[in-house]
């Protein structure tokens, strides 16, 4: 079950305040919500990658969820627009407009990086 009325799937990045500051990204696949922790964030520019640590799937419930240490920074959907086995190319489609970014999976974790080609 997606929150996108279209049946597109769905993107949230949560604002985590306890027991370290940072964000979760989740996506929308295959039913579940595929989560990375992004400690510092999503890069506001192309000139910086971000780690992205690969978390367990969550359950669609935690797209809308919110509690006293975790707020929703952004929602919305989100399209992959080219994606293999060590990249997923993907474009946020989020309160604020449509951002452009790769998570590319490296020995350990991940890296973030905001493109430079946007919508």
């Amino acid at each position: 079950m997606t929150d996108q009325p279209d049946g597109r799937p769905a993107f949230v990045l949560h604002d985590h305040r306890k027991p370290r500051p940072h964000f979760d990204l989740r996506l929308e696949q295959d039913g579940v919500l595929r989560s990375w922790a992004v400690p510092r964030g999503l890069p506001p520019t192309s000139r910086e990658d971000r780690l992205a640590v690969a978390v367990p799937d969550h359950d669609l419930d935690h797209l809308t969820y919110e509690d006293e240490h975790k707020s929703i920074a952004d929602i919305g959907w989100w399209e992959d627009v080219g994606s293999n086995e060590r990249r997923l190319l993907f474009v946020l489609h989020g309160r604020e407009g449509s951002v452009r970014y790769a998570l590319i999976r490296t020995d350990t974790d991940w890296l973030v990086h905001r493109t430079k080609q946007q919508p």
